[in-house]
């Protein structure tokens, strides 16, 4: 019983938090930060190499998912296979001296994977989904790719090394989930993200 309780009391906590986020704009600038009073920026992660998330999503305009393939159609983003940066960087021969290069080649020659870590962890017990949130907003709203990640991500083609600068906490999930959001750039029909505990915790 009072396991029950203190689950109501810590849900009630929460999501009364979460009455000061900031909606999702519709048309919001790209990768806008919104301010949400979560104190969310996380630690520096100490990446084996200094990724450049500027150069190849800002300065060069790649699509966050042709890395990161796994966002469209599954709940893991996923991070890309070394032969994936080699498929370009075996070509590219202005960087090869570049440090950052020199290191992805040393892991491809001993064909060993990059060990990246985690940036924005979230516990075992909760299942995002990246495919239906990309399929929505990107797909079907046809906002900036930018944008749609960046409200979770921040804006990550403005950053070297990835961090976290949302909390990313269950408040903050459900303050966007009870906003109205279009269903698609064509239909002005707005729904609700999902309530119901199993969507996200399985």
């Amino acid at each position: 019983m009072i396991h029950r309780l203190l689950a109501v009391l810590s849900l009630a906590f929460l999501c009364g938090s979460a009455v000061n986020a900031e909606p999702f704009v519709q048309g919001g600038p790209i990768g806008s930060q919104t301010s949400d009073g979560y104190n969310a920026l996380g630690p520096v992660v100490q990446q084996p190499i200094d990724f450049p998330h500027y150069r190849h999503a800002k300065d060069m305009g790649i699509n966050c998912m042709y890395c990161h393939t796994g966002a469209r159609r599954g709940y893991v983003s996923v991070i890309p296979r070394e032969d994936k940066c080699i498929g370009c960087h075996q070509n590219i021969e202005s960087v090869k001296d570049k440090p950052r290069i020199k290191k992805l080649f040393e892991y491809w020659d001993k064909k060993e994977p990059i060990p990246w870590k985690k940036v924005n962890d979230l516990p075992d017990f909760v299942r995002f989904n990246h495919e239906r949130h990309i399929q929505r907003f990107y797909f079907r709203q046809d906002r900036p790719v930018r944008e749609v990640c960046g409200y979770c991500h921040g804006d990550v083609a403005n950053m070297t090394v990835d961090r976290r600068v949302k909390s990313l906490s269950m408040g903050w999930c459900v303050s966007c989930h009870e906003k109205d959001h279009k269903e698609s750039v064509t239909n002005m029909k707005t729904s609700h993200g999902p309530n119901e505990c199993w969507q996200c915790h399985k």
